[in-house]
């Protein structure tokens, strides 16, 4: 299926950024979450392309075949930002069509939201666009779950998360992606409660693995961090606070462009706040907003839990958008 995508390299300054890429015509960009691949996309990859579009899945930096910077800061939203108009400008390309997923939508739609002249228009799946808090999502987190486990909060010191996870990375992975997915909700395996505990604790390896990923999908992604390691997957998680300083216009800026939302029904990201519905309205801050589509029956993995569903929609906006 993905045997004639081709592999192609961005030199941007110190880093270099690999994309699968595949057809021609204006750019669109997939910018995948934690932690993934340009991989994450191999359900959307051709059917996009087949539209009339060059499609880049990228391999965001400190992933598969990017390069991976050992310092925190190399992983702050700006840096991110810069590797995405890097690749734009590098296509000689005036704007592209940006689809994000996890920390891949929160690059795509504040690209959207600094740089609206070189962004056609934006999706992002599993996180909404929101704009800068009163304090940083990390000191948010620490109050809301204060005495409790929570994985972001688990992920702030060095080396601790990484030497858990790289232990056996296959299996870090498998319990990750099961730990999200919709199987993952209806069993209700969520972080433990216990502030001493590890992010795999009472996480269930399941074997088998739910039919959305194959063993030969698992085997791809392990394959991946057992060359990549998760400390610069990590360091993305570890720049909340230096985002929240270094983009204070983030407080009021809206998407301006067209956008559109999906998100899987059992997604734990969906209520991060007890109370309150984080995918009720995706589009508050956005001017052009084509709507949403929540599909009941998937977790986090969204485009890999419902691949027709989530790529139907994809096509259906960028069909609108062209009208």
């Amino acid at each position: 299926m993905l045997n004639d995508i081709n592999m192609k390299y961005f030199y941007l300054d110190e880093i270099k950024i690999r994309a699968a890429e595949y057809g021609k015509g204006p750019l669109v960009i997939m910018v995948h979450g934690w932690p993934e691949s340009w991989y994450s996309w191999r359900y959307q990859i051709k059917p996009i392309a087949n539209l009339g579009y060059k499609v880049l899945a990228i391999d965001v930096r400190g992933y598969g075949g990017s390069t991976k910077p050992y310092e925190i800061e190399k992983y702050d939203m700006l840096s991110l930002i810069s590797d995405i108009i890097g690749i734009i400008d590098a296509e000689n390309e005036d704007k592209a069509i940006l689809i994000g997923h996890d920390w891949g939508a929160p690059i795509c739609w504040n690209t959207a939201a600094l740089h609206p002249n070189k962004v056609k228009a934006v999706i992002g799946l599993s996180v909404p666009y929101t704009r800068r808090g009163a304090i940083s999502n990390i000191k948010l987190w620490k109050q809301l779950y204060e005495g409790k486990f929570f994985y972001q909060v688990y992920f702030q010191k060095e080396g601790i998360a990484e030497k858990e996870l790289e232990k056996n990375i296959s299996t870090s992975l498998r319990k990750i992606y099961y730990w999200a997915s919709a199987e993952g909700y209806y069993d209700n395996v969520r972080s433990n409660s216990n502030i001493n505990s590890g992010l795999l604790d009472g996480i269930p390896n399941p074997n088998p693995f739910p039919k959305w990923l194959s063993e030969k999908d698992l085997n791809y992604f392990t394959s991946e961090f057992e060359k990549s390691g998760f400390r610069g997957p990590i360091n993305r998680y570890r720049n909340q606070e230096r985002d929240w300083e270094l983009i204070p216009e983030l407080s009021s800026l809206k998407i301006e462009v067209p956008s559109f939302f999906i998100g899987g029904g059992k997604d734990g990201v969906r209520r991060f706040i007890k109370g309150y519905d984080f995918y009720e309205n995706p589009g508050k801050y956005c001017n052009h907003f084509y709507g949403k589509l929540i599909i009941e029956k998937a977790g986090h993995w969204v485009q890999q839990e419902a691949p027709l569903e989530t790529t139907d929609a994809i096509i259906k906006f960028l069909k609108k958008i062209n009208k």
